[in-house]
């Protein structure tokens, strides 16, 4: 059986706009429900007022910049005191979702192969892939989702 992004894409999903804080994106991240295969959620497609697809938000981008900027100079070790993550926190309640959000998205068509699926999410280590037709939002393919389905094909059938 040959599957396609439209057989395995997850077409219950949330979105956060752009202007919506990061702190709100956080929130929706971190309340989303479990997928029917047992995984969370780690992002968010970025959708404008007329529902275009403008950006993808994860946890990796909400970590990334929560981080000190002098981190990004490969310090290896750093130590927080008591009571000093707070201001990096309190970073958040003016940053918007479009600031920190990862642009072009990578999408896939409907009809995409699962191996094409599979050869795009590694060589543009992308996590999610939202499928879109037309301008329009379908669903979305997460890595886990992929893996799961292959796994099920692969570990159900007979070995040799």
């Amino acid at each position: 059986m040959e599957l396609v992004a439209r057989d395995i894409m997850e077409k219950e999903f949330l979105t956060v706009n752009p202007e919506a804080s990061v702190r709100e994106a956080a929130r929706l991240i971190f309340e989303g429900g479990v997928r029917k295969t047992g995984y969370k959620p780690f992002g968010l497609m970025v959708t404008d007022t007329t529902d275009a697809l403008v950006g993808m938000i994860s946890l990796y981008d909400i970590l990334y910049h929560l981080r000190p900027p002098f981190m990004n100079y490969e310090l290896e070790s750093f130590k927080l005191e008591h009571g000093e993550l707070e201001p990096y926190l309190d970073h958040f309640k003016e940053l918007k979702v479009e600031e920190i959000m990862s642009t072009p998205v990578v999408t896939v068509d409907p009809d995409r192969d699962l191996m094409v699926i599979i050869d795009t999410m590694v060589k543009k280590k992308v996590r999610r892939l939202p499928v879109v037709a037309d301008s329009k939002i379908l669903g979305i393919v997460y890595l886990s989702d992929v893996f799961y389905h292959l796994c099920s094909l692969w570990l159900v059938c007979p070995s040799d």
